[in-house]
């Protein structure tokens, strides 16, 4: 097994002080996630995307399925705020995608937290061969 490898690479990014506009505009989002991916070498399967505000707060979900795993935002228009998801795995970056999706769509300000997903770690040592004082049986006679 080799230290550090993994899955894939999972990027949260949390955008504040988002334009309205852009909150509200779900089709803008959709197509920017799909033509990122795509730029950073990932293929598009799917997309999808559904505005809300008719029976709760305004907003959106967009979400493209990649063959590498997917990238997804949802939009809280009233906060300005923008929650991503990209996920991706084998060579595809996901900060690559992050990095196209901001030359398209004003993020405002944007924190993220990168997480290696199934992170394989170094196999346990075996067992020390001290005996354990509390379990250690008397070999008086």
């Amino acid at each position: 097994m080799v230290v550090g490898m993994h899955r894939g690479r999972h990027l949260l990014i949390d955008c504040r002080e988002v334009p309205r506009s852009v909150c509200l505009d779900d089709q803008s989002m959709l197509d920017a996630l799909a033509r990122a991916a795509r730029r950073a070498g990932a293929t598009v399967i799917s997309q999808v995307r559904y505005r809300f505000g008719h029976d709760s707060e305004p907003g959106f979900t967009a979400m493209v399925l990649l063959d590498e795993s997917h990238c997804s935002a949802h939009s809280y228009a009233d906060l300005g705020q923008i929650a991503m998801d990209i996920f991706t795995c084998g060579k595809t970056s996901p900060a690559k995608i992050l990095e196209f999706i901001r030359e398209e769509i004003e993020l405002g300000e944007i924190s993220t937290s990168e997480v290696s997903r199934f992170r394989e770690t170094p196999s346990r040592p075996p067992p020390s061969e001290a005996v354990d004082p509390l379990h250690e049986e008397s070999s008086r006679s």
